[in-house]
């Protein structure tokens, strides 16, 4: 009997070497190389009938290439087609990447049933369930739709195979890690068979002008399982966020070759599946705990949506030697930042305070303009002192204790204002040339001292 031979190859970026190795020579990780089978090796005469013949295209000048608006279309969820830059693009082929657990099946099949009542021919691909699970599903969504089609097969030329046989314009491939090629050799989810089957889907989706959404697995560093070539390939990457303890999942686009990556979908998880929350600032304002000390809210920018967030800290004096530094929502290197410049330029102590940052809701707070509300929440509970439930915080903080200016400080004040919030602490570089709305009191503040003086949070105390 033959030996079978096999082959070292790195799960990241496809690197096959015939012995393990500790370091991949090609992308530099570390214990990435995974042992498979390797393919037997193929005569001459079949290597050169699997050679695709090129296209023979010719270069073009772009000023001669004709001006073709993208054809969109709506899934019906407002705040997906919000993410995706107005609708799907026929012939796009979209990557949706999260947690288990956390909702990407239950919001692709409430696609399918909205664009199937459409009029639109849709073609569910599971490899992992059966046909009875997700009709099951679909029953517990209430969806259904006449062209809605489900196929529970994960060999790639069935799938494509009836892929042609109905003509689909949407196409739902759940998961991309268990689709296989039969010619291939090596296993589902491997690297080669995860490039191969998503190389094969690109070609259908440009063919054939069918949108195609592929669910992808995350490993536990919460990056998509697989080689990196396949965000690369794909025209869109999307990814689930929230605690499947809570109630709300966030949508964001970290790729987008058909709109903006700044965008941000949020959704409710219910017995009847994703729920749109249109009034996003709202419903993270909702339980939120009045006067106490150490909340404060902010107007962040999550692409074109303005969104007012709770910003919560919590001070105690520290029993250890060390004190602790826990964030939540926010980056823990610019939380130390931000402590050393209160200690530094507004005399506050905090060389033994543990400090807690977290954001409700389970935002996270990327933006510059999110450092005077962290400041003025830890000196709140520093203080002991509440700051008044009416009264928003913003701005950028350097490390002289000044306040810089923030962007689009209009539209910021204005979702502030539609909430009830009539005081308001902006960068006094804000409000050169800016008129401010009827009823809200906005004040220009220059460093991180004048903005506790204005919130009554300094001078008293430690």
């Amino acid at each position: 009997m033959a030996k079978i031979r096999t082959v070292y190859v790195c799960n990241v970026c496809g690197h096959e070497t015939p012995k393990w190795m500790g370091k991949c020579p090609d992308c530099g990780n570390w214990n990435t190389f995974e042992e498979q089978e390797a393919a037997p090796a193929a005569k001459l005469e079949d290597k050169k009938l699997k050679r695709a013949p090129g296209s023979g295209a010719q270069a073009v000048r772009v000023d001669d290439i004709p001006d073709e608006a993208m054809a969109r279309r709506s899934t019906g969820i407002a705040e997906l087609d919000r993410v995706l830059g107005g609708g799907v693009v026929d012939g796009s082929l979209v990557l949706v990447g999260g947690d288990p657990g956390i909702g990407k099946s239950t919001l692709l099949t409430q696609l399918c049933a909205n664009m199937a009542n459409e009029g639109a021919c849709v073609l569910y691909v599971s490899g992992e369930e059966s046909s009875r699970q997700i009709k099951m599903r679909a029953r517990r969504l209430g969806v259904s739709g006449t062209g809605f089609y489900v196929l529970s097969e994960n060999d790639m030329n069935t799938v494509e195979r009836r892929m042609q046989e109905l003509s689909p314009g949407v196409m739902i491939v759940d998961s991309i890690q268990t689709m296989y090629r039969p010619e291939m050799a090596s296993a589902p989810g491997s690297v080669s068979q995860v490039r191969e089957c998503a190389s094969m889907l690109m070609r259908l989706a440009k063919q054939s002008g069918c949108s195609i959404f592929l669910v992808g697995h995350v490993t536990k560093e919460g990056a998509i399982a697989g080689p990196r070539i396949l965000e690369h390939m794909v025209d869109a990457v999307l990814y689930f966020e929230g605690d499947r303890q809570h109630q709300y999942r966030l949508l964001r686009a970290v790729k987008n070759r058909f709109g903006s990556v700044n965008e941000l979908g949020m959704f409710e998880m219910t017995e009847r599946g994703m729920q749109e929350v249109e009034n996003a600032s709202e419903a993270l304002l909702s339980e939120r705990a009045h006067d106490a000390s150490g909340c404060v809210v902010m107007c962040a920018i999550e692409g074109s949506r303005p969104l007012l967030t709770d910003v919560q800290a919590l001070v105690a004096t520290t029993a250890f030697g060390n004190p602790r530094r826990m964030a939540s929502g926010v980056d823990q290197g610019r939380l130390s930042l931000l402590l050393a410049v209160l200690e530094k330029r507004a005399g506050l102590r905090m060389y033994d305070q543990d400090v807690y940052i977290n954001i409700a809701g389970g935002m996270s707070l990327t933006e510059p303009a999110a450092d005077l509300a962290l400041c003025m929440a830890v000196a709140s509970s520093h203080r002991n002192k509440g700051i008044a439930a009416n009264w928003a915080v913003m701005g950028e903080v350097g490390l002289a204790g000044e306040v810089r200016a923030i962007s689009q400080a209009e539209r910021r004040i204005a979702e502030c204002a539609r909430l009830g919030f009539d005081h308001v602490i902006l960068p006094k570089y804000n409000l050169r040339g800016f008129r401010i709305p009827d009823g809200i009191h906005v004040i220009g503040v220059e460093t991180v001292t004048q903005a506790m003086v204005e919130l009554g949070l300094h001078g008293a105390g430690r």
